[in-house]
């Protein structure tokens, strides 16, 4: 009895180890990633300083090069009267002083020889927002204590959450689709998610994680905020629909069971989408990393027809009607997997697949 509880509590410890390990890991990238954008803007915002140094020196060597000319000849007009004082010659004093008059009545123009203070005032107040902004962020994603939480309840929370899931968070079924006599049954794939991202309601609904969710690594995990699912389609015709109402920024499309860790849907060969950008109120689609401009127009629903007979990949947005947003025309080699991508910083943003009555 003894040795089975101290086996069990090396297991234990074995298992706390490699979650913490892969949380070190997991917050180094983060701050790298935060690091390696701060120096990027460290570097842009010294160029702009010294290109105002630069232009502010231009503008005294000027002021200088205007001076010295005049100085100059202040001293031709000293010498003159003084060898003519000499001399003693009332026709050439009255001559240089014209000249003089001349000289005197043209005004000497200095540049301003300071830095443009509104200018550096934007800058140094764009660099004071943004180290609020980030310790808004860090102090948001990395508070001071982490929830004292055991390993087997944190994974029992990320990935086997189901049994503790409500009724009331199981999606409606929606209105009968004219595709849904295609609807599949899709889930996401605990294999293919990043570590930000959380799973419930029956692997149909996934999170932006306040926390990294402890899941075992694989070599096919993304790196970037995305999600595949489990089932995959190389023939037929295919039809699943996808709540967007929860997230501020996504992405719904296909891909490859071959795209990177580090791809972001839409952005190589392997993949297409519709994006959703909640920054710039923008829907677009996706492919081969080219943008095509949709609308301003969020989507709340997302239907997607996978036509694989005909080689068309269709998107709908769904209300009261289907109205169209985008059509590819694919041509696939390999299986492809519902895809899904949102956006890291929209934290409790979500996506749901719909439940489907079909025909």
């Amino acid at each position: 009895m003894a040795q089975d509880a101290i086996s069990s509590s090396k297991k234990a410890s074995t298992a706390m180890n490699e979650f913490v390990s892969q949380i070190k890991g997991l917050i180094t990238e983060d701050f790298c990633a935060m690091k390696q954008y701060l120096e990027t803007q460290e570097r842009a915002t010294l160029l702009i300083i010294e290109q105002e140094q630069q232009v502010a020196h231009q503008k005294i060597e000027e002021t200088i090069g205007q001076l010295a000319a005049k100085v100059n000849m202040l001293t031709e007009i000293k010498t003159q009267l003084e060898n003519r004082l000499q001399n003693n010659t009332m026709e050439q004093l009255s001559d240089t002083s014209s000249k003089r008059e001349k000289y005197i009545g043209s005004p000497i123009i200095i540049n301003k020889m300071m830095l443009d203070a509104k200018k550096i005032s934007v800058v140094t107040s764009a660099v004071e927002e943004l180290k609020k902004q980030l310790e808004v962020l860090i102090l948001k994603k990395y508070p001071a204590q982490l929830p004292q939480e055991p390993v087997g309840l944190l994974q029992e929370r990320s990935v086997c959450s189901t049994s503790l899931v409500s009724a009331s968070d199981n999606p409606e079924p929606i209105a009968s689709s004219q595709f849904s006599q295609w609807a599949v049954n899709v889930t996401f794939d605990l294999q293919r998610i990043h570590h930000n991202l959380e799973i419930t309601s029956e692997n149909k609904k996934v999170i932006v994680s306040r926390f990294p969710s402890p899941y075992d690594p694989t070599p096919k995990r993304f790196c970037v905020s995305q999600v595949m699912c489990s089932q995959s389609f190389s023939e037929g015709r295919h039809y699943w629909e996808v709540s967007t109402k929860d997230s501020g920024g996504w992405a719904v499309g296909v891909a490859d069971g071959n795209i990177g860790r580090k791809d972001q849907l839409g952005r190589t060969e392997l993949s297409w989408c519709v994006e959703w950008t909640g920054k710039n109120k923008q829907l677009s689609a996706w492919h081969r990393n080219q943008e095509t401009r949709l609308s301003e127009d969020r989507p709340l629903n997302v239907g997607v027809f996978l036509d694989l007979a005909n080689k068309h990949l269709s998107f709908y947005s769904l209300t009261d009607k289907e109205t169209l947003l985008h059509r590819f025309e694919i041509n696939i080699l390999h299986p492809v997997y519902p895809a899904f991508w949102l956006y890291g910083l929209d934290e409790e943003g979500s996506l749901t697949i719909n439940h489907i009555n079909r025909n």
